[in-house]
């Protein structure tokens, strides 16, 4: 069991422009930390070739800040009791934006990879320390409001980064992904120093668990690795990648049995006692998961099947911010007069209706067919954080709501990087079996096949490239069936996922007000 903090000293409410100016510095830190996991996806061509390396050394640079952020998100609770809520974000800030600095100065690939965990290890509080510090500035009958004003950086930010970093990197250079952070940095420390000083959190000296530490470090670590690594090593072919799996659930297992017995656990495991704790977790991290799963593979599919370029693939992704930024604020509003789980339903729902819609796409759909669902995903995302958020931190003291919202953020990132994995592999799984079972029809008895390469012999190509020809077309149709299935599985999943919400319990006067609570 974690220690009795101190008495907790409560903050009033912050009231008018300083609220408007304590979310906007808040949001604006998560927006900036939040783009920084995907924004250099899109600038890894450019980046291993300026640095002369070959691509797939230069995805170390996204897995380094991956890990170590996995492993410093679950130590928020830990750290916060020792140095408060207040210090310990305005250094995550401060240290983020060194670490950024660092990144675009970078002379070559191994410093790089090395101030890219850096960056990745002093982000992880300022997630959690963000959505603790903007509830405890609303009064609690807002904390749905305060959600919402969060929840859009957090979904639309991984949206956004694949097209800025796009931009900026044909327009100016790929170190400007990292300078970008700088003024943003400092605009959200100065504020939130403002604003905040006066409001720190008490603190106690917790002993250092340092055997626990140790082990979360190693299976994060291992997961990470391996989740990241899978897919590029050919997943269990590899012995690098069953060492690691093995690392990774031995580790799991010891620390396990330590954090559940030891008298200062590094990361407070007790919280899963809560059934509205591990139900909105865990629902959040599936969900999550199957979001960003589909967040990637859309882009994917659109620049190596359809012929988009990477910032068309950006246009297509970029409007479902759109009608999330519009609904937020009425969910953040009304969601203590309304039980969340209605409104977690209502958005798995439509998360399901968009991925069966994109699930009848063909590779004849057009711009305008392929960004109906997009649009319509935003209502989706809007319904989906600041419900769950709500179900999750309900109910919990102020001292816990730190650590709740780091375990959970830990959850969400992990399941995000394991979506992308799954997702992946199974749709360059799903396509080798389609274009098996396409390359079978292709004989002298189809007449489609025979007319077509009849049609490409007449237009002069020679044996060899009508092969190649049909083997293209062949290769697009089964990445497209590929993507197909990964879609309609990913609506199913999200209609499975339902019981799951309902499993927490009904809060009465709403849980929205009891998130709320847990930060006064």
């Amino acid at each position: 069991m974690a220690t009795a903090a101190p008495a907790y000293v409560a903050h009033p409410p912050l009231e008018g422009a300083a609220r408007v100016w304590g979310t906007v510095a808040l949001s604006a830190a998560t927006f900036m930390n939040v783009l920084d996991s995907s924004i250099a996806n899109v600038s890894l061509p450019a980046i291993s070739g300026d640095l002369g390396v070959s691509t797939t050394q230069g995805t170390w640079v996204i897995t380094s800040f991956a890990v170590a952020n996995a492993i410093a998100v679950p130590l928020t609770g830990f750290m916060t009791q020792r140095f408060g809520q207040v210090r310990l974000f305005m250094a995550s800030v401060i240290l983020f934006m060194v670490a950024s600095l660092l990144c675009g100065l970078a002379p070559n690939m191994t410093t790089l990879i090395a101030f890219r965990a850096l960056q990745g290890f002093v982000a992880g509080p300022m997630i959690p320390l963000s959505q603790t510090l903007l509830l405890s500035s609303y009064p609690r009958a807002k904390a749905g409001l305060a959600m919402a004003m969060w929840s859009m950086t957090t979904l639309v930010a991984p949206v956004m980064g694949p097209l800025l970093g796009g931009w900026i990197t044909d327009n100016i250079s790929w170190p400007w992904i990292f300078y970008i952070n700088i003024p943003v940095g400092i605009v959200a420390a100065a504020i939130t120093w403002t604003l905040y000083r006066k409001r720190e959190s008490s603190t106690h000296k917790v002993p250092i668990d340092a055997v626990g530490l140790a082990l979360l470090v190693l299976w994060v670590g291992s997961l990470q690795l391996m989740l990241d690594k899978g897919k590029e090593l050919d997943w269990f072919h590899s012995a690098q990648i069953v060492t690691l799996a093995v690392v990774s659930v031995v580790g799991f297992a010891f620390f396990l049995v330590w954090e559940l017995t030891d008298k200062h656990p590094v990361v407070d495991l007790s919280l899963f006692k809560r059934r509205n704790f591990w139900s909105g977790a865990v629902a959040t991290a599936v969900a999550y998961g199957l979001f960003f799963g589909n967040v990637v593979l859309l882009p994917l599919w659109l620049q190596q099947w359809m012929g988009y370029t990477a910032t068309q693939a950006g246009m297509i992704m970029a409007p479902v911010g759109l009608l999330a930024i519009f609904f937020s604020p009425v969910v953040g509003l009304t969601v203590a007069k309304i039980d969340p789980r209605r409104y977690a339903t209502f958005s798995f729902l439509v998360f399901a209706l968009v991925l069966w819609m994109r699930s009848n796409f063909n590779t004849q759909a057009d711009f305008v067919t392929i960004i109906i669902p997009t649009v319509i995903q935003g209502i989706a995302m809007a319904f989906f954080f600041i419900p769950l958020v709500t179900i999750t931190l309900s109910g919990l003291t102020p001292d816990r709501i730190p650590a709740a919202s780091g375990l959970s953020n830990f959850l969400r990132i992990t399941a995000g990087a394991m979506g992308t994995s799954i997702t992946t592999t199974l749709w360059d799984n799903r396509a080798t079996l389609h274009h098996t079972q396409l390359a079978e029809t292709i004989n002298q008895g189809n007449n489609a096949a025979t007319s077509a390469m009849s049609g490409l012999n007449a237009s002069g190509f020679s044996a060899d490239q009508v092969l190649g020809q049909i083997n293209r077309i062949v290769d697009q149709q089964a990445y497209m069936l590929a993507t197909n299935d990964i879609f309609y599985a990913s609506a199913i999943l999200f209609l499975l996922l339902i019981p799951l919400v309902w499993l927490a319990r009904p809060q009465k006067g709403g849980a929205g007000g009891d998130a709320a609570a847990g930060a006064h």
